[in-house]
C-alpha cells in the first residue's frame, strides 16, 4: 500500500515526527503520513544532487503534483504523490501554503546565507509553520487554529534547524546569521516564546486536531537545551534523551497535551 510506503519513508527520514505520530489515533496517522512524506521529499530535494537544475526539477515535480490534485488532473504514479493528492482533494488543503512550502525549499538550493534575521524567520514560517498548519487543516482545523499552529510549527522547525547546523556547515553552508553563543541562545528563546504562546491557546485546539501539534513537545526539549547551552548547537549534541522521548510519547498518548 502507498500509505505503508509513506510510513517507511517518514520512519527513516524524519524519526522524531514519526515517533510523535505513534501517539496519535490511527485515523490521524492516515492523514498525516502522506503530508509528512511529502514534506520529507521536498526537504531533501535540494540535497540529493549537486546540480541546481536537477534540484529545481525535483521541486517542480511536487508543485505539479499539488496543481494536479487541486485541479483534478490525472496524477503521476508515485508512492507519495498518490496519497498526497488524495489528501489535498479530501481535506481541501490550501494550495498557497503548499506552494510556499515548496518555494522555501528553493532557498536551500542556493548556497548563499540568509541575508538577515528576518529571512530566517520567514523561512521557518513557510517551512515549520506552514507544515504544522497544513497538518492541522488535514485534521479538520478551522482558521482560529492557524496562529497557534504556525507558532508551534515555527518553534518545531527551529529546533530541527538548530540540530542540522553541523551538517549544513559540513556541506559548506552558513546556516546562522549570527553564530555567537549569545545570539544562538536568544534565537532558541524566541522559539520557546512562540511555543509557549501556542500552548497558552491549547484549549482552543479540538482533540481531533491535537496530533498535528505533537511534534512540538520534543521541540521544546531541544530548544531549552540550546537556550541553556548554545555551544551544543555547533557541537551537534542537541538530542532528545531516550527517557524523555518515551515519557513524552506516553504523555501525549494519554493526555494529548503537547
Amino acid at each position: 500500500m502507498s500509505l505503508d510506503a509513506c510510513a517507511a519513508l517518514v520512519a527513516k527520514g524524519d524519526p522524531d515526527r514519526y515517533a510523535a505520530l505513534l501517539a496519535a489515533p490511527l485515523a490521524a496517522r492516515a492523514r498525516l503520513l502522506p503530508l509528512y512524506a511529502f514534506n520529507l521529499e521536498i526537504a531533501r530535494a535540494p540535497w540529493v544532487t549537486q546540480e541546481p537544475m536537477i534540484a529545481e526539477m525535483r521541486l517542480q515535480f511536487w508543485r505539479d503534483v499539488v496543481e494536479a490534485a487541486a485541479t483534478g488532473a490525472p496524477q503521476r504514479a508515485h508512492e507519495v504523490a498518490g496519497p498526497m493528492a488524495d489528501l489535498i482533494r479530501g481535506t481541501d488543503l490550501p494550495v498557497d501554503v503548499l506552494d510556499r512550502l515548496i518555494d522555501a525549499r528553493r532557498r536551500d538550493i542556493d548556497r548563499a546565507p540568509f541575508s538577515d534575521p528576518a529571512a530566517l524567520v520567514a523561512y521557518l514560517d513557510d517551512t515549520g509553520g506552514g507544515l504544522m498548519w497544513l497538518a492541522a487543516r488535514a485534521l479538520g482545523a478551522c482558521a482560529e487554529v492557524e496562529p497557534l499552529a504556525r507558532s508551534a510549527g515555527w518553534a518545531t522547525g527551529l529546533a530541527a534547524y538548530l540540530r542540522a547546523v553541523p551538517e549544513l556547515e559540513a556541506r559548506g553552508r552558513m546556516p546562522l546569521v549570527d553564530g555567537r553563543p549569545e545570539a544562538v541562545a536568544d534565537l532558541a528563546r524566541r522559539g520557546l516564546a512562540r511555543l509557549d504562546a501556542a500552548r497558552r491557546g491549547r484549549g482552543r485546539v479540538p482533540a481531533t486536531v491535537r496530533p498535528a501539534f505533537f511534534p512540538a513537545r520534543a521541540a521544546g526539549v531541544i530548544l531549552r537545551q540550546a537556550a541553556r547551552e548554545p555551544g551544543r548547537v555547533a557541537a551537534g549534541t542537541l538530542a532528545l534523551p531516550e527517557l524523555s522521548r518515551r515519557g513524552g510519547l506516553l504523555w501525549l498518548s494519554l493526555t494529548g497535551r503537547w
